[in-house]
């Protein structure tokens, strides 16, 4: 049995998820010369046990069951969940932490097309302005990525929205109700893709012993559990709702690597993503008014 939470409990559980979230571009700031997949690999094994033990409570021991009826939804979702999580780290990683996640919050806008494309959901016209108006701001972050050299951190950026909007449709087409085993496969697919990638380069597995305990924590604290909270509060809360909530995490990162390590960002990022900030805002607020269906 899941315990049922009230509207408030479940707002509060939804923004505590975003302030764990917020905190990961930070640890990865922390990581310092850690490659990418090393990252990866260590901080899906971190998340693999946390989410593991939140499945078998609510399952009532039933883990590899409640697993195995994700399916084909639940592997497909799993895999655009791999590419978010490889792509947000090396986002982080190539340019400011203001570029990266003010281009991940262009996912809410991106599962709206995919589900339009693909599973034939209609999208309001609200929805669509938004969407054009998001274009702009998209646009201008990209441009300055270009114009000083982390061009590729951008389009990374905006591959790990496009990895997340995935995995939500894929959660819409499988009509599940709780998306932790499709998060707990793509921490798997994670490990077994960082896995491949640095042998195939050559690379080595081994970080230092603090990099690979904070990796982990990254996983198990920020990323688990904050993946747990959001899912257990994002049953009370309308998908329109979520989509402001969980913005907390875009205005919060820049502050915590401003805060500790002095990081900034351009004029024309900030422009970028505000004009960004703005349409999913209004899309929120207009599907408020709508309470269109939940993403889970």
């Amino acid at each position: 049995m899941q315990r049922e939470f009230s509207y408030l409990q479940s707002v509060v559980m939804v923004v505590l998820a975003a302030v764990f979230w917020s905190l990961m571009a930070l640890v990865i700031r922390f990581l310092g010369d850690a490659g990418t997949w090393q990252i990866l690999l260590y901080r899906s094994l971190g998340m693999i046990p946390v989410l593991a033990f939140f499945i078998w409570r609510r399952s009532q021991g039933k883990t590899l069951a409640r697993i195995r009826r994700a399916g084909l939804p639940g592997l497909v979702g799993g895999t655009g969940l791999a590419f978010a999580f490889a792509g947000a780290i090396y986002a982080i990683q190539a340019t400011s932490v203001a570029n990266a996640v003010l281009l991940f919050a262009a996912a809410p806008l991106m599962t709206a097309v995919m589900a339009w494309a693909l599973l034939k959901e209609p999208v309001r016209p609200a929805t669509w302005g938004a969407i054009a108006l998001a274009s702009i701001g998209v646009f201008m972050m990209v441009r300055v990525g270009l114009n000083i050299g982390t061009g590729w951190g951008s389009l990374a950026a905006l591959m790990s929205a496009g990895g997340f909007a995935a995995f939500t449709v894929t959660l819409r087409w499988g009509r599940m109700s709780d998306m932790l085993p499709a998060v707990l496969i793509g921490g798997l697919i994670s490990v077994v893709v960082a896995s491949l990638v640095i042998t195939l380069r050559g690379d080595d597995f081994m970080l230092s012993a603090g990099s690979v305990v904070l990796a982990m924590a990254m996983g198990a604290i920020l990323l688990g559990i904050g993946m747990s909270f959001y899912t257990a509060g994002s049953r009370a809360v309308d998908a329109a709702q979520l989509g402001v909530l969980s913005l907390a995490e875009v205005m919060l990162a820049p502050v915590w690597v401003w805060l500790f390590l002095g990081e900034s960002t351009s004029r024309d990022t900030l422009i970028g993503g505000a004009i960004l900030l703005l349409a999913i805002a209004f899309n929120a607020a207009s599907g408020m008014r709508h309470r269109p269906a939940k993403l889970i």
